[in-house]
């Protein structure tokens, strides 16, 4: 009776896991399979999950913009950049205020978190980036989002209840500084939060626009994100839609085709870098590593 009670449970149980997967999932399989398959056929509803007549026309008109391949690379490097930036400020806040021998980490902590809910606002905030001259760079997109408050909550609770204080201790008398103990010792057994953290700033970083259609006024410095606002929500779109038929119906199709392709490839990225942090978000972060 036990058994048939387990192996029920472990039915139900799957066949939930499987119905919410495909519901995540959809979505995911139409927008890729639209971005291939004859837009006519997509607007028709004929298309509903698997290609249908294959055509590469949405990409071919992508890959021959220009400023979506400069989208490109200044999100890249701004991704990078800002996800290092932000990783090594979120673990130098976190690990000290994480350390019962702090004095006034209570003090600190309460100031840091008073932040999240009180700001200077809008434009207080740009005459600040302003008069430091970090409008029209990169830095005016890095610098003000230099660390999350909550990801520093996340980061110094980790620390807190995973991290033994018998292992600080041991490293103490051993005679290590703080910083080696930091860069030798927590830093390898924080592998899974570090991995977790780098995926929250980089898709932080990947989707942010906001941010540049602030500070930035040079197009050769707009983030892809800028340019897709522009194609999907400004009209911009006809200027990357082949000219030669102007039927109103054929430019809608045209217009469909592009849109699903620019969402693949702007997510693209993303979907790349997932499953080579997904390992660590179900790794055991303290095996081994206290041996008695």
């Amino acid at each position: 009776m036990r058994l048939r009670n387990v192996s029920m449970f472990d039915l139900i149980n799957g066949s939930m896991l499987t119905l919410i997967c495909l519901i995540v999932l959809y979505p995911l399989l139409f927008v890729i399979s639209a971005s291939i398959s004859n837009p006519a056929e997509v607007l028709s509803g004929n298309m509903w999950l698997w290609p249908v007549d294959i055509t590469w026309y949405g990409y071919e008109r992508v890959f021959h913009n220009s400023d979506i391949l400069t989208g490109y690379v200044n999100t890249i490097l701004y991704t990078a950049i800002g996800t290092t930036v932000n990783l090594i400020m979120t673990v130098l806040a976190a690990y000290p205020l994480a350390r019962a021998d702090l004095p006034g980490r209570n003090l600190m902590m309460a100031l840091i978190v008073f932040t999240m809910f009180f700001g200077g606002g809008l434009i207080p905030t740009y005459m600040v980036v302003r008069d430091l001259g970090m409008t029209n760079t990169m830095w005016a997109l890095i610098i003000p989002n230099a660390v999350s408050v909550y990801n520093i909550l996340i980061m110094r609770t980790y620390y807190q209840s995973s991290i033994p204080g018998e292992i600080l201790e041991a490293a103490a008398i051993d005679g290590s500084s703080d910083f080696r103990t930091l860069f030798r010792i927590i830093l390898p057994l924080s592998v899974p939060i570090i991995a977790v953290m780098v995926l929250f700033y980089a898709v932080g970083h990947w989707n942010s626009y906001f941010s540049a259609l602030i500070y930035l006024t040079d197009r050769e410095l707009y983030p892809l994100q800028l340019f897709m606002r522009e194609i999907l929500i400004q009209g911009q779109m006809e200027e990357m839609v082949n000219a030669a038929d102007s039927s109103h119906a054929q430019t809608i199709m045209d217009e469909e085709a592009v849109k699903y392709a620019i969402i693949v490839v702007a997510n693209l990225p993303i979907f790349l870098l997932y499953p080579f942090l997904q390992k660590y978000f179900v790794k055991g972060i303290m095996i081994g590593a206290i041996k008695g």
